[in-house]
């Protein structure tokens, strides 16, 4: 149901953007909401209250946003108000996040690596990452795991490229263990 709500409200968004040409002020205004909302958890728990009365909640979204995004974003609010879906505005946020991204070509990777990697480093990451792709930028979040020993692993959406040493040291283990037991097999 989520999904269906987060798709839903976040198509109606994203063309609305499109048919506007207002797509990056439209990004800008779903990632100032999200961050207002998760840095106000007290205002997610009064939206979310079920005591609150939809007029009093459309209210609050009105004065809080009126003056800080435009009028067909505080719309959408209001219908998701309405709707009583309030409780998935996170999530209707991200996807239309994400679409806008993936319409401009804009790909997130997560990069884990056993070490730091230094700025030259990161720099080679990424414009790898771009000849391979069909993304013309980034958004890299880097992390730093060292149970990877050595390499790292890439993710971008659902597709993951591991090269760490831990994996190779896993898949070499696995591969032994096979040759065990096939030797032991002709032994019997």
């Amino acid at each position: 149901m989520a999904k269906l709500v987060s798709k839903t409200y976040g198509d109606a968004l994203f063309e609305v953007a499109l048919e506007s040409g207002r797509m990056d002020e439209f990004r800008d205004e779903a990632v100032a909401v999200k961050a207002a909302l998760n840095e106000n958890p007290e205002l997610f728990k009064l939206m979310s209250h079920p005591k609150i009365v939809k007029e009093e909640k459309v209210k609050i979204v009105e004065d809080i946003f009126a003056e800080k995004i435009s009028a067909e974003f505080v719309g959408l609010l209001r219908l998701i108000v309405e709707k009583g879906h309030f409780a998935k505005v996170d999530t209707v946020l991200e996807y239309f996040i994400d679409c806008v991204k993936e319409y401009k070509n804009i790909g997130t990777a997560y990069v884990t690596s056993a070490m730091e990697l230094s700025e030259a480093q990161k720099e080679a990451v990424e414009k790898r990452l771009l000849e391979t792709t069909k993304y013309v930028k980034f958004e890299m979040h880097y992390a730093v795991d060292s149970a990877l020993i050595g390499g790292m692993v890439i993710r971008i959406g659902d597709r993951v490229v591991d090269s760490s040493v831990r994996t190779k040291l896993n898949d070499l283990a696995r591969e032994l263990s096979k040759i065990q037991l096939k030797a032991g097999e002709c032994a019997s």
